[in-house]
């Protein structure tokens, strides 16, 4: 690492304050999106908060829309594809379930995307992860026999979990060395064609919102949306993948949180142990994948004779 990189990096404290800050607004979108589906149908939700999004990140890009090409346009659409349609299930599921719960199912798409490389790519599925499958399944089985049972919501939030997965996936597989924020813009955009075609198809209804449902939208779309995918870009770069997932995980704990303490939403002791199971199944394996990745860096320095070689 050069001497100039050193210096523009910003500090360890910094990077962590802004990727909690970016689960704490990630967070907030469960419960604006609960607010917003009360009086909002799901699709026109997801149109408004990606259409005011695309508006809000386009005025960003200005500058840099000159390099706007073919390839971009293209790769782009792939990966807002895919980020669409997880957007669209996350609202459906949202509206049918709790937030507290929701939070914790979607989190799953941790465990997802090493199912769908071993499937696509036949890659190898860690024995963390399938400690934490096992570990996500009985968590389930706990929701489906707790409170109301395993509703269809939480049934759609499942889905979204592995949508959520094709989407980090895609964007791993497509992207290239795009401008992040020209393929977000042209993401954001398809995202909100999409919502556009699922409120013709389901004739989705049209009203005008209240003041109340217009603050969830402007959340959605300025905060989960825009500020997130600014500050994950700007700072998830100085972590490794374990350590951001590790960091990620904290995202459910904010929606249980919001869940309780401003909708009051209340889970029976089994639900809160399915829960807690779900948020292990994912917690653990990574907790694991960290040890083994500081003692393999111990053995690479030791191996180098200390950081003072390096």
């Amino acid at each position: 690492m050069s001497r100039l990189s050193e210096q523009a990096a910003p500090s360890q404290g910094r990077i962590l304050f802004s990727l909690i800050l970016t689960t704490f607004l990630w967070g907030g979108s469960f419960l604006f999106t609960k607010i917003g589906v009360r009086e909002i149908s799901p699709p026109v939700f997801v149109l408004l908060r990606f259409s005011l999004a695309t508006l809000l990140l386009g005025l960003v890009c200005l500058p840099r829309l000159h390099r706007l090409d073919r390839t971009t346009v293209r790769r782009g659409l792939i990966v807002g594809t895919a980020l669409g349609v997880s957007n669209l299930t996350f609202v459906f599921g949202v509206q049918g379930t709790s937030i507290s719960r929701a939070g914790v199912i979607n989190n799953l798409f941790v465990l997802f995307i090493p199912v769908i490389a071993k499937a696509l790519w036949h890659d190898k599925i860690s024995r963390y992860n399938l400690l934490g499958m096992v570990l996500a399944g009985v968590g389930i089985a706990l929701l489906a026999c707790g409170g109301e049972g395993f509703n269809r919501g939480d049934l759609i939030s499942t889905v979204c979990a592995f949508l959520i997965a094709v989407h980090i996936l895609s964007v791993s597989k497509v992207l290239k060395d795009e401008d992040v924020y020209l393929v977000s813009l042209v993401q954001f955009g398809m995202v909100a064609f999409l919502a556009g075609v699922a409120v013709v198809l389901l004739h989705a209804r049209l009203a005008l919102p209240s003041a109340q449902g217009i603050e969830s939208v402007v959340y959605c779309a300025l905060f989960p949306t825009v500020v997130c995918f600014t500050l994950q870009n700007r700072y998830q770069r100085y972590v490794t993948p374990v350590q951001a997932g590790l960091i990620y995980t904290l995202d459910p704990v904010w929606s249980l949180l919001a869940g309780l303490l401003v909708l009051g939403e209340r889970l029976s002791p089994r639900e809160w142990f399915g829960c807690g199971l779900i948020f292990s199944a994912v917690a653990v394996p990574l907790l694991l994948s960290f040890a083994a990745e500081r003692r393999l860096m111990a053995r690479y320095l030791n191996a180098a004779g200390g950081p003072a070689r390096l």
